[in-house]
């Protein structure tokens, strides 16, 4: 099933900016376009600060039924996508399905950089109504590195002059303005972030210095030959990108199935639940430098884990990448086995000594000697530490696997739908075995 796009125009577009990267994009991503308040198809009175964009966009996307989605969000866009994306990751606004974030140009969550001269001259546009043709070309124009086919320009100068007079003043008033910055942490979902070569305030410095900071696993492209204008104006170039940062970064993780999606995403779950299974459930970025640990430790530690929790099926959680996050994090059990050194160093030495094995094939054949107390090495553990070592990591890499939504969905595990937010805990009626309530999932299949 083709994961769905979320896409948020710019100021003075619509929807159908996105209609030739649809087009490139088909059979990869499905893109749907959501025209924000006073913008293409959509009423001003829908409201137009950041805050009232976002929860149209938060209602759109839940009406949708969309159990695996990404938002893309071009300028103005980008900033209501990022409001909706962190209130998706903190599980406050109800959803639960969020991959990926593409931000094209996009306007930052701090105040948008713009001369006040040309806000005045755009202000000044639309004091006495709809925008004139010839100051709409010229705002497309503006924002181009080259002058528009003349398909594409009389469409973009289209959604320009249907622009709702008092969304565009809102925008360049309040919502540019509008200061997210100091109450938004790190957001941990895998983004792409695009900026046009020429474009004047949001080019690569501008979202390098004001957007990267927000998105830890974020890479960041430009686009040669574009400005500010991206989906008009190199959708083949910008397709690429997404399509290649998509296999590369996104489908290569475990789909959460969608009657999970389901019941994380309803009243249920609690906010704080959601939120964490949210970060869970997001794919591990297979070029990610460890941590706490040398390349060559995480390398034999993802052998290790292939032993200790074979998962078939070409989608992987890196369960290793994540003991070597918790590891850096000190977010350990509180104990260790006696006679064994802190985390970090038993898991160093221990991976030391098993590199040869891992490095050979032999790994197998060589932790079942060390399960068995039986392995002996000239490294920096010796056999009785290697095998508590042992004992030890294969409860965190166990405990990583579980820990994931798809692997809760595969055991039917639910038990996190235990009663959401509200005065009144649903809770559970059934509770004999081979039960199942209504709203429960089907069940794993084996």
């Amino acid at each position: 099933m083709t994961a769905t796009a979320f896409c948020l125009h710019a100021l003075g577009s619509s929807s159908e900016e996105f209609a030739l990267l649809r087009s490139e994009l088909a059979g990869d991503l499905d893109l749907v376009g959501i025209d924000l308040p006073g913008f293409g198809r959509s009423p001003a009175s829908g409201g137009t600060t950041v805050e009232e964009m976002a929860v149209l966009v938060e209602r759109a996307i839940g009406a949708s039924g969309a159990t695996e989605w990404a938002l893309v969000g071009h300028s103005m866009g980008g900033k209501v996508a990022t409001v909706v994306a962190d209130r998706t990751v903190s599980g406050a606004n109800g959803l639960f399905g969020l991959r990926a974030v593409v931000l094209l140009a996009a306007s930052p969550l701090a105040p948008e950089p713009m001369a006040e001269d040309r806000r005045r001259s755009m202000l000044a546009w639309a004091e006495h109504g709809a925008i004139e043709p010839h100051h709409a070309a010229e705002f497309v124009d503006a924002n181009t590195a080259e002058v528009l086919s003349p398909d594409r320009h009389e469409q973009a100068v289209q959604d320009v002059q249907r622009t709702d007079p008092r969304a565009w003043r809102d925008w360049l008033l309040r919502g540019s303005r509008e200061d997210w910055s100091t109450s938004a942490g790190p957001n941990p979902v895998p983004a792409l972030v695009l900026a046009g070569a020429e474009d004047g305030d949001l080019a690569a410095d501008a979202q390098r210095r004001l957007t990267l900071p927000h998105w830890p696993a974020a890479e960041l492209h430009e686009v040669a030959g574009a400005a500010h204008l991206l989906p008009w104006e190199r959708p083949v170039e910008v397709a690429a990108l997404v399509r290649d940062f998509w296999y590369r970064r996104i489908a290569q993780g475990p789909v959460v199935p969608a009657d999970t999606v389901r019941v994380i995403a309803s009243p249920r779950v609690s906010a704080r639940t959601r939120g964490l299974l949210a970060v869970r459930a997001l794919a591990d970025d297979p070029a990610a430098t460890p941590d706490a640990l040398t390349p060559r430790q995480l390398t034999t530690l993802r052998a290790v884990a292939r032993v200790v929790v074979p998962q078939p099926g070409g989608q992987e959680v890196d369960l290793a990448l994540r003991v070597d996050a918790q590891l850096a994090a000190g977010q350990g059990d509180g104990w260790r086995p006696d006679g064994l050194p802190d985390d970090v160093t038993a898991y160093r030495g221990a991976l030391d000594v098993l590199a040869p094995a891992a490095d050979d094939g032999a790994l197998p054949a060589v932790l079942e000697d060390v399960a068995a107390g039986r392995y002996r090495s000239d490294g920096a553990l010796d056999a009785g530490q290697l095998r508590a070592w042992f004992e030890d990591a294969s409860v965190d890499l166990v405990k990583q696997w579980l820990a994931h939504p798809a692997t809760m969905s595969e055991i039917d595990y639910d038990g996190f739908a235990n009663g959401g937010d509200g005065v009144r805990k649903q809770g559970f009626q059934l509770l004999g075995a081979g039960q199942r309530e209504a709203w429960e999932p089907e069940g794993a299949a084996r």
